[in-house]
């Protein structure tokens, strides 16, 4: 999931919720700052930090290998 998406859901999804940038970031143990730059498209997230804001969010990843067989 590219960041630009990834910040789309979860500020969507944060928003529905009535959750604040910085009372997701205090559930999920991560900077204000990550959330921002989530949810703006920059920065670079490991999978295991987006994990968390997600699993707060009461959302998941979903991870599709494609094989090109060129």
């Amino acid at each position: 999931m590219g960041n630009n998406r990834a910040g789309t859901i979860v500020k969507a999804r944060r928003k529905e919720l009535g959750v604040t940038q910085l009372h997701l970031a205090e559930l999920a143990g991560v900077n204000v700052n990550t959330i921002y730059n989530l949810e703006h498209g920059e920065g670079n997230l490991t999978l295991n930090v987006l994990s968390k804001i997600l699993d707060v969010l009461g959302l998941e990843i979903k991870l599709v290998v494609k094989v090109n067989n060129h």
